[in-house]
């Protein structure tokens, strides 16, 4: 049996200590200070974006405008799957030829796509998947909508706890987590549902939004997912509005139809107001 260390001894070793490792200074972005406050530290990821990292500020503003559009948002999730290249009619089966060609233009104009000739077009700037699109917009329109500090594509790294976060944002004094799904409904799977509350619950965001980029009805699919996994009835989910959804008090479903980010903003809205003290 090891003979127990007498108080002076202690001392003398906690003494003999080299200094701690200096500290690392808070983030200046709020959101990601919040996150420190609560002890969790994640590192960023490169983007995966069809388009330059170092975008101009006129090009990023019309980039943007083109993406408020569903319309866009679908063509270029159909153009960024084909790596190839692509005639416009290709690349989303809910436009006409004509809107096609026009988006295709856009993405041309904007420097993101180039002509191959025969009606055919490529993207300048490949990329996986539309998902790093959608988190670069919807970060990018939380600041500048709603003032908002916000941080986008980082991976987290707490035990057991693993995944993306793919927008933070710090608005009056409180956290809010973005998850962004911009797959049909019909490809989420009970997997991801889970894997979004464990990040929730080892966070403990103020408000904690789960948004899919789609147009169809959240209650088809999306709500009896949720139910399942959380174990509750699908009764027990609230509606806001439309297709705003409360799965509690502070957890929010959203869609698309008919504006995304006026959808996030109702969301953040709600949100706020349920976290307030009761009026006198």
């Amino acid at each position: 049996m090891t003979p127990r260390r007498t108080a002076r001894e202690i001392e003398i070793v906690a003494a003999g200590a080299g200094p701690p490792r200096p500290a690392a200074a808070a983030p200046a972005n709020e959101a990601l200070a919040m996150l420190a406050r609560r002890g969790v530290h994640p590192t960023a990821a490169r983007p995966d974006v069809p388009f330059p990292l170092d975008l101009e500020p006129d090009r990023a503003a019309r980039l943007a405008a083109s993406l408020d559009h569903y319309a866009f948002r679908l063509f270029l999730r159909g153009a960024i799957e084909r790596r190839r290249g692509f005639a416009p009619a290709e690349a989303t089966r809910y436009l006409s030829p004509a809107q096609a060609r026009a988006h295709a233009e856009a993405l041309v104009t904007l420097g993101l796509a180039r002509r191959l000739g025969r009606g055919r077009y490529a993207l300048r700037y490949p990329a996986r998947s539309f998902g790093g699109t959608l988190e670069w917009y919807v970060a990018r329109e939380l600041e500048r909508r709603f003032g908002c500090d916000v941080a986008a594509t980082l991976k987290l790294r707490i035990r057991g706890v693993g995944g993306d976060l793919d927008v933070v944002a710090a608005a009056e004094g409180k956290l809010v987590c973005l998850e962004l799904k911009s797959s049909p409904p019909s490809q989420l799977k009970p997997g991801e549902i889970r894997a979004f509350l464990l990040r929730v619950r080892a966070l403990r965001p103020d408000l904690a939004l789960f948004v899919i980029d789609t147009s169809l009805r959240l209650s088809d699919r999306v709500l009896p997912l949720f139910a399942g996994v959380l174990g509750v009835r699908v009764e027990a989910l609230r509606r806001v509005e439309r297709e705003l959804w409360a799965v509690t008090p502070h957890l929010y479903l959203v869609n698309a139809g008919p504006d995304l980010l006026a959808n996030v903003g109702r969301a953040l809205a709600h949100g706020l107001h349920a976290l307030a003290p009761a009026p006198p």
